[in-house]
């Protein structure tokens, strides 16, 4: 089975304090197996650093350590899946297209990318959000 693990999954499973980390953990450390393959979306791990270094947590995630938890506890367990300049343009006309506006494009890109991998799930806490953008695809989209 392959599957995309959402941003909001990724924040939740590296940070301990945060309140959904039971249920995110198992997601990148514990599914591995040799019938799982976990994906990310290229933009994520922007969006991974952004959130982690600005995360109203005590003591504050470094940018030192954003990076290091990113390059050794996602990097390995993950494949990244980067979109074209055509694809991202397509992604843009299609929320043009279904009206929606707003922050919904990087939900948006996400789930391109999880179709360009033709994953079997996308795993995330913003399930409402990301039906939204694919309501086509609403099957596919499962909280942890």
């Amino acid at each position: 089975m392959k599957i995309l693990l959402d941003t909001s999954v990724l924040v939740a499973a590296l940070v301990k304090p945060h309140p959904d980390h039971i249920r995110a953990l198992p997601w990148l450390a514990g599914e591995k197996s040799k019938t799982t393959e976990l994906v990310i979306s290229s933009h994520t791990i922007a969006e991974l650093y952004a959130v982690l270094t600005t995360l109203p947590v005590s003591p504050r995630i470094s940018p030192g350590l954003a990076w290091r938890l990113i390059r050794e506890s996602v990097e390995p367990n993950t494949s990244l899946v980067s979109l074209t300049t055509s694809e991202y343009l397509a992604t843009v006309k299609q929320l043009s297209d279904l009206g929606v506006s707003g922050g919904a494009v990087y939900d948006a890109l996400i789930v391109r990318a999880a179709q360009k991998a033709h994953v079997d799930r996308i795993v995330t806490f913003n399930v409402n959000d990301f039906r939204r953008v694919w309501p086509e695809g609403a099957d596919h989209i499962v909280s942890p």
